[in-house]
């Protein structure tokens, strides 16, 4: 009978470390608790033991937890500079603090990992690799919809190959967003909803209530409250009615 593999916790590397505040934020000093206080708490829960564990950073002793300190204690202090703070791999007890027990570990600070960095940067540059190829080979007319999301209507005086600069432009400023963008299926039929209403073909009622036939005021759909007239008018493009509609204004625009 074979025995089954026991799973083992990474080890833990002698190094030094890279701390760095979250959120963008680097002020010029910034003071992280070092100690249990009836201000700020600095307990780490226990599971094998089932209970709260007081910590406190002491720079003459190997542990930053109170159980385990002997004899008197140095209480140091740590703080961030301009965002960030090294510890080298001699302070093994404020490593250890920073990087297993603190409660504000992800919260306010995280530990760098140069790893885990580079991953994220390969998938950022991935990510607009594969934007700006979706914008090169975009047609024209999908390029002026999703560009108009972006520009608004200032994009029916761009040529065509101001639409495909200004297309890459958005796609390597905000990979994410432009392939979202893009992928919506509703973003071409809006598209053809506002080119139509900017050529006389259809228009929007004053109150902004109804979509009528530029040649004759007839109402075609009502616009739901609280929704944009355009996210409306592509959803009533897809309806057995607007289907029709939606034939006749590709034919006029032709």
């Amino acid at each position: 009978m074979s025995k089954t593999k026991e799973i083992q916790a990474p080890k833990w590397e002698v190094k030094d470390r890279t701390y760095y505040l979250i959120g963008g934020s680097s002020p010029l000093t910034y003071t992280l608790a070092s100690k249990n206080s009836k201000r700020t708490s600095l307990m780490w829960f226990d599971e094998k033991a089932g209970s709260q564990r007081e910590l406190r950073y002491a720079t003459n002793q190997a542990s930053p937890f109170v159980d385990e300190q002997k004899g008197e204690v140095t209480l140091g202090h740590i703080i961030f500079e301009n965002g960030a703070l090294t510890v080298s791999k001699q302070k093994q007890n404020l490593q250890k603090l920073l990087s297993l027990y603190h409660p504000k570990l992800s919260s306010v600070y995280a530990e760098y990992q140069a790893e885990v960095e580079a991953e994220d940067d390969m998938e950022g540059i991935n990510l607009e690799i594969d934007a700006l190829l979706a914008a090169r080979e975009m047609d024209v007319d999908h390029a002026e919809a999703v560009l108009r999301v972006e520009k608004g209507s200032v994009v029916t005086s761009l040529s065509s190959k101001e639409l495909k600069r200004d297309l890459l432009i958005m796609a390597k400023r905000n990979p994410e967003a432009f392939l979202s963008i893009a992928a919506d299926e509703n973003v071409g039929l809006r598209n053809t909803g506002i080119v139509s209403v900017e050529e006389g073909i259809l228009k929007i009622s004053q109150d902004q209530r109804h979509f009528l036939w530029g040649s004759n005021d007839r109402k075609l759909m009502t616009i739901p409250f609280d929704e944009n007239p355009y996210s409306a008018l592509a959803a009533w493009f897809k309806t057995d009615e607007g289907v029709e509609v939606y034939q006749t204004i590709q034919k006029k625009l032709q």
